[in-house]
């Protein structure tokens, strides 16, 4: 396996991207999985860590299956993937009961995740996205596209691993992508780890509290 866990994957990744220490770097994971990833990376980086809510908008019959992605905001930002859709046959009046259900499940995470805490501004520096894998890429693409409209100064992209071929296709949503290992007959994310088990919200509150939106952590120096 690649990666012992996903404490590990972000000590690997620190290490890949230790040259954006010095560029004023905003760390955003999406949850619940790449928080853990993202936590490690703050450290090393010394950088603010917040979150990118987005939620895949999956197939009515087969969920696991994306047909878009939805990501939080003062407008919520869609991203479909029309030939899915269409595929699937899935009609306007079903993509939007699951969009809206979606939704429901971001508004739960925001409140309960973040509460009254005041978000990072990434406007002008260095905005690094960061989750535990890419299998679809309808999620991550969709965190790429509402993370640009805040007109960060550079976006980057940051996975442990993920399939050549999407890597490929998201190269135009980002400014930079950090990938450690790209394999193009790709299994589940949880293949590559020695230990994938669920991240509880109880981790990602916890995580959160040890990065202070208005304090800059303490560095973790990178292991060797």
């Amino acid at each position: 396996m690649p990666f012992k866990d996903r404490t590990d994957a972000g000590c690997q990744l620190a290490r890949a991207l230790a040259a954006y220490r010095d560029q004023r770097p905003v760390i955003l994971a999406l949850p619940r999985g790449g928080v853990t990833v993202a936590a490690e990376i703050a450290s090393v980086l010394a950088a603010p860590l917040d979150l990118v809510l987005v939620r895949k908008i999956g197939v009515p019959q087969q969920p696991e299956l994306a047909m878009g992605a939805v990501v939080d905001g003062g407008a919520p930002l869609i991203v479909r993937n029309e030939d899915v859709i269409a595929l699937a046959n899935v009609s306007e009046t079903e993509f939007k009961a699951v969009c809206d259900s979606e939704l429901a499940e971001i508004e739960r995470r925001r409140t309960l995740y973040l509460g009254n805490r005041e978000r990072v501004d990434v406007a002008g520096r260095t905005a690094i996205i960061i989750d535990d894998g890419i299998a679809t890429g309808a999620t991550i693409r969709a965190a790429l596209r509402a993370t640009r409209l805040r007109k960060p100064a550079k976006l980057v992209l940051a996975v442990p691993v993920a399939p050549p071929d999407i890597i490929d296709q998201l190269r135009s949503e980002a400014d930079d992508i950090v990938c450690l290992e790209e394999h193009a007959l790709f299994g589940a994310i949880g293949y590559y780890y020695a230990d994938f088990r669920q991240v509880l919200d109880q981790t990602v509150i916890d995580t959160l509290k040890r990065f202070p939106p208005q304090l800059r952590p303490k560095s973790k120096q990178p292991v060797a």
